[in-house]
């Protein structure tokens, strides 16, 4: 059996504080490497309950996943996430991406997102690193700008979402790693590694890179009910991904090419999910196979360990169905006796 990958957990601004502080207690006596705050337009803003999983915890790393820059700018990301890195005695990690363009269209024209998350990285790493700085991008700039209180340490990590090749290359040039959303295959994270390589050039060897992969996740003792959660969130989600990235074929590239589902297939699904029918009615385990965990906590390790092979280094967990903090001390016990 090949070493698995570092596991973490997924919390979102669906979730009061009060139960993400609940279930980040528990991650953290489970051996979970990280929390990952996803933070939903229009939903609960994240900081909240990150400051609060940050008092009931002492070691488990606070990733924001993610702020992007059409809604906060980066000088405001590194305010918060500066106060935060105090706060919590260095273990804050800020993600930046783009969005998601149906939702940033809402509230803003969702334009030059690379040029978008050039200029929030350079300007976000700058500040927390403790310097003044005077950068003029294309999108977003700072002049004679510097954190007026001292940081916790000189480097704060910043991870990159990226779907599309030419933002994969850009997260590879400058960021400290890549987070990989729901909804993209393993056979992804193949392809993206090249083009992260591509980006860092002749920085790989000299650097550690964290790839981090989210996934949804069904633990239950009977594993033909933990599929059948697993079919119904992974229809949701699909199906919502599906039509909101619609202005971005990358994205959409991203999500279905090799996937190993016949492409009639699984566009007929995606019809069916988009008439509201229920993933458990319309989705195969094939969809289970390319997008979720779902099995016996056992079962469900195995899977998390064949998606280190892919290159995934921490695979972030959103863990489905009523019993959360069962499953999450469940997968954390099998992953500490392998």
């Amino acid at each position: 059996m090949s070493s698995a990958p570092k596991l973490a957990l997924r919390l979102s601004s669906a979730m009061s504080a009060v139960d993400c502080m609940h279930l980040a207690s528990i991650a953290e006596e489970s051996g979970f490497s990280t929390l990952w705050f996803a933070e939903n337009p229009y939903q609960r803003g994240v900081l909240p309950a990150v400051v609060a999983c940050a008092g009931v915890t002492n070691r488990i790393e606070l990733g924001i996943g993610v702020f992007n820059p059409y809604n906060r700018h980066p000088t405001l990301m590194a305010m918060e996430i500066g106060a935060l890195d105090e706060y919590s005695g260095g273990r804050a990690i800020l993600g930046i991406g783009s969005g998601v363009p149906a939702w940033v269209e809402r509230i803003t024209p969702f334009r030059r997102p690379l040029h978008a998350v050039r200029d929030a990285v350079s300007i976000a790493r700058g500040l927390l690193s403790g310097e003044t700085v005077h950068y003029s991008g294309k999108m977003y700039s700072a002049n004679g700008v510097r954190l007026e209180f001292e940081q916790m340490r000189n480097h704060v990590p910043v991870h990159v979402a990226a779907m599309g090749e030419r933002m994969l290359v850009l997260c590879g040039e400058i960021a400290d790693g890549l987070l990989i959303g729901n909804m993209c295959p393993p056979v992804f994270t193949h392809r993206a590694k090249d083009r992260l390589r591509e980006g860092a050039g002749d920085t790989v060897p000299d650097r550690s890179f964290e790839v981090t992969k989210y996934v949804p996740c069904a633990v239950d003792e009977d594993g033909d009910q933990a599929r059948k959660t697993a079919r119904n969130a992974i229809g949701k989600t699909l199906s919502a991904f599906w039509q909101a990235y619609q202005p971005a074929p990358a994205a959409l590239a991203a999500i279905r090419e090799g996937n190993g589902i016949e492409a009639g297939r699984f566009e007929q699904a995606l019809a069916q999910l988009a008439k509201g029918e229920q993933g458990e009615d319309v989705l195969d385990d094939a969809f289970i196979e390319a997008y979720g965990i779902a099995g016996t906590a056992e079962q469900c390790v195995d899977q998390i360990v064949s998606l280190g092979d892919s290159g995934v280094t921490q695979l972030t967990v959103t863990v489905l169905g009523d019993a959360p903090e069962t499953a999450i001390r469940q997968l954390g016990a099998v992953l500490r006796e392998i």
